[in-house]
């Protein structure tokens, strides 16, 4: 394992998801339901922002590396799905939303993989489709996390829902996207 600045911030993400998770677990006594729905925002959102913050470092510094390459998008899937759970347990996301996320999450990652071993990885690499799909969901997942009117100009679960349903919708979209571009090697 490769250690450098960009793999440190990942680590971080992959630590910061059982404080998102636990922050929900805590009693009321020690924070209130809207102090919760706060903490676990601003620590995925912390979370997040680090996802953006490793991968630019890793490119500024010249510190980018197969480890690295490995462990972001794994750190990436287990933060949007760990906050997918707890959404769905909270009754702030329908699970089938989230099982649509997650099982293309799942299904595309063993695609690539696959496709990887067989030396057409780049047929299935990551494209703008998939990129603005996760930026649906990194706007979706904090605003369900937060749940109240957010001073008083809009209400942050309403929003969320609308960008949880257009991040499903891409996410299915963007599965097709891949699965076409990979069905000349699954016919085989």
């Amino acid at each position: 394992m490769h250690i450098n600045i960009p793999n440190v911030l990942t680590w971080l993400r992959i630590l910061a998801i059982p404080l998102v998770v636990g922050v929900f677990y805590l009693p009321e006594a020690w924070l209130t339901a809207h102090e919760k729905n706060q903490a676990a925002t601003f620590l995925f959102v912390l979370a997040a922002i680090t996802d953006w913050l490793d991968g630019w470092l890793a490119r500024k510094l010249n510190q980018q590396s197969a480890f690295g390459a490995f462990l972001d998008p794994v750190a990436d899937k287990l933060m949007v799905t760990a906050a997918l759970i707890v959404l769905v347990q909270l009754g702030r996301c329908e699970g089938l939303i989230a099982l649509i996320i997650i099982g293309r999450e799942i299904a595309i990652s063993a695609l690539r993989e696959w496709m990887a071993q067989l030396g057409k990885g780049k047929s299935v690499a990551v494209n703008a489709l998939g990129k603005i799909k996760t930026i649906a969901q990194m706007v979706a997942i904090p605003l369900l996390l937060f749940h109240d009117n957010f001073m008083g100009l809009f209400n942050a679960q309403v929003l969320g829902d609308w960008f949880i349903c257009a991040a499903a919708i891409l996410t299915l979209i963007s599965m097709f996207y891949y699965l076409k571009a990979a069905w000349p090697m699954l016919k085989q």
